[in-house]
């Protein structure tokens, strides 16, 4: 280990960063009332390792001290609920989000399901709902005569609810709220945060299917629709997908709009105050490897983690950083086996947070433990490009990063496929329907053929989490794959007192480089997202996607004078690139600032951004 090249010894103060101690002492540090159960953050990754360990049937003290070894020095993060709560005897989920069950369009569901949200968010889980199902605006209500006042404002009380909750102390709620591109009330869930403070406490999407895509790029109209059997009326009848149905049913057209006037509603809302964001469906469904189980409409609130009714995100991150060796030299590189080998013992890890969590609600745990879904991802990208010497915007910066994505997502089935040889595939694995989806037969024909023999533990394995609080948690690495955001900048944080305090962010990788140059300019790679253009953005996330099975939280920061018309261009190419969806995020009036910056060397303009935290 090399000191003078920005390595650190083990038994160093792991906390490098006052954010870092900041994070693990009023988020993820054990206290029992007034007792602080977690001396120090050693005590807090044996007692995660110790208490994921415990589920192993065999050699539990074995597999303990192999979790803490990737869980010490930051090298593997999982999400902020396992942390916060494994070995704690809480009644707590250790899964960060779920998507809750249809809501059926009648009161005693909406409020049934308003009910499982809020039991959800209290044990910490944040929640998405697809509101599809919920029929529109003016229409009479199916049984009793009166007329129904549509999705948005049954998404108010969603919100009051959520607001409820943190006036209690409840941990920071998180909500995504999905819409399809063909329902009715489409344009008021376009238009539902225009006004500040409305909806807060949800992060909205568009559900845009690849017929409404052609449908823009032909100039054509394109027709609202609702399931035929719950409206009366007569008129035109068209079959589409629905939410919540089997296949394709009769929809009554309720009016048409013409679609290229309804993409550029929907870009310019996202333009103007950063939502809604958008997810290509289709896409999503048919790269599911669940593909012959499950029709997917909705999301965690960040949007990594496409799900079914109930389904739920086990979280986990490897930390690049941790695994570059002789940073800021000639001989700078990725230790690829140890990634590799670290992914496959956190495989192994998640697995058993399915198994050692609570879960708030049965059809929860039924569809966790069915389908086995995690989501192992990485987190301090950027961090790693500029230890290695390489430009984020660059081709041998995209080819590096996705080499690293390969290796996880490689090392990540072939573990579970091992797993399963060991305790058995996951339920709901049927080998002939799974190896046929487009994702598996992707993959290499040795893990193709290992899933052949023994099937494979979990459903899905990959996904890229935007990593904000945990990312803190390692010394303030970059957050997933984004771009820094900025070398130093300032946030202002609750205290455990109630108290706010202001904290100076450094950049791990610009503090690192100032401790061997403390004078003078910083290289050309040392660039923040405020210094890339979109489509560096973009071609990064599409340089990742083919070895993510999940999807991936990504948000483009462009400036306040963006041009609208480059603007558009960003989700036209996100389409066609082959993304899962686009969230981008300017500065406005409605959304205002959250960090501001500070002289960090580079001259950069700031620019706000959104949290969109899975943790």
């Amino acid at each position: 280990m090399n000191v003078a090249n920005g390595d650190f010894p083990m038994n160093a103060d792991p906390f490098r960063a006052d954010i870092a101690r900041h994070i693990w002492n009023t988020k993820y540090r054990w206290r029992d009332g007034d007792v602080i159960r977690d001396r120090t953050l050693e005590d807090t990754w044996r007692r995660i390792a110790r208490a994921l360990a415990a589920v192993e049937p065999n050699d539990p003290a074995g597999w303990e001290q192999r979790f803490y070894d990737i869980l010490q020095d930051f090298k593997f993060l999982p999400g902020g609920r396992i942390q916060a709560g494994a070995g704690t005897g809480r009644r707590v989920t250790l899964f960060n989000c779920f998507v809750m069950g249809t809501i059926e369009d009648s009161l005693d569901s909406i409020f049934d399901s308003l009910k499982q949200g809020a039991l959800t968010m209290q044990q910490g889980g944040g929640v998405g709902y697809d509101f599809s199902t919920l029929r529109p605006t003016g229409l009479p209500a199916k049984s009793v005569g009166s007329i129904a006042s549509g999705p948005v404002s049954f998404m108010r009380i969603w919100d009051a609810m959520c607001a409820t909750l943190l006036s209690t102390g409840a941990r920071r709620g998180a909500m995504m709220a999905t819409l399809r591109c063909d329902h009715p009330d489409i344009e008021e869930f376009i238009d539902a945060k225009r006004s500040p403070g409305a909806l807060r406490h949800f992060n909205l999407s568009v559900l845009v299917s690849d017929d409404f895509m052609l449908a823009v790029r032909q100039n054509q109209d394109w027709a609202l629709v609702f399931p035929a059997e719950d409206i009366a009326g007569n008129g035109e009848i068209v079959e589409r997908g629905w939410s919540g149905r089997q296949g394709p049913v009769p929809c009554r057209v309720i009016r048409r709009v013409r679609a290229r006037a309804l993409w550029e509603r929907i870009l310019r809302a996202t333009y103007d105050y950063a939502e809604p964001g958008v997810l290509f469906i289709d896409r999503i469904n048919r790269l599911n490897n669940l593909w012959y189980r499950e029709h997917i409409s909705a999301t965690n609130p960040c949007g990594e983690i496409p799900l079914p009714p109930y389904g739920a995100c086990d979280l986990g991150s490897l930390n690049l950083t941790a695994f570059v060796r002789e940073p800021f030299t000639g001989k700078a590189r990725l230790d690829f086996d140890d990634l590799r080998a670290a992914a496959a013992v956190a495989v192994r890890l998640m697995d058993n947070v399915i198994d050692a969590s609570q879960f708030p609600l049965a059809p929860q745990a039924e569809q966790a433990r069915a389908s086995r879904r995690i989501g192992l991802g990485l987190t301090g990208l950027a961090d790693t490009l500029i230890l290695l010497g390489l430009h984020y915007a660059e081709e041998p910066a995209r080819r590096l990063a996705a080499e690293a994505m390969c290796a996880i997502c490689y090392a990540a089935y072939a573990a579970s496929t091992g797993l399963a040889k060991a305790k058995g595939p996951f339920p709901f694995f049927e080998r002939d329907k799974y190896l046929s989806g487009e994702f598996a037969r992707q993959l290499p024909a040795e893990i193709q053929e290992g899933i052949a023999r023994h099937g494979i533990r979990n459903s899905h394995l990959t996904a890229i989490a935007p990593t904000g609080t945990i990312s803190l948690l390692a010394n303030n690495i970059s957050s997933g794959l984004e771009p820094v955001y900025d070398f130093c900048f300032s946030r202002r944080l609750l205290e455990l007192d109630g108290s706010y305090a202001e904290y100076e962010l450094r950049d791990d990788a610009f503090r690192r480089w100032r401790l061997l140059n403390p004078e003078g300019p910083l290289p050309s790679t040392f660039v923040n997202t405020h210094q890339l253009p979109p489509a560096s953005h973009l071609a990064m996330q599409a340089a990742l996607q083919p070895y993510v099975d999940n999807s991936i939280s990504k948000t483009i920061n462009v400036p306040q004078d963006f041009p609208f018309a480059d603007f558009k261009d960003i989700y036209d190419r996100a389409y066609d690139l082959g993304l899962k969806g686009c969230t981008t995020f300017r500065p406005n009036p409605v959304t205002g600032a959250v960090l501001s910056a500070v002289d960090a060397d580079t001259g950069a303009a700031h620019c706000c951004t959104i949290e969109r935290e899975a943790d």
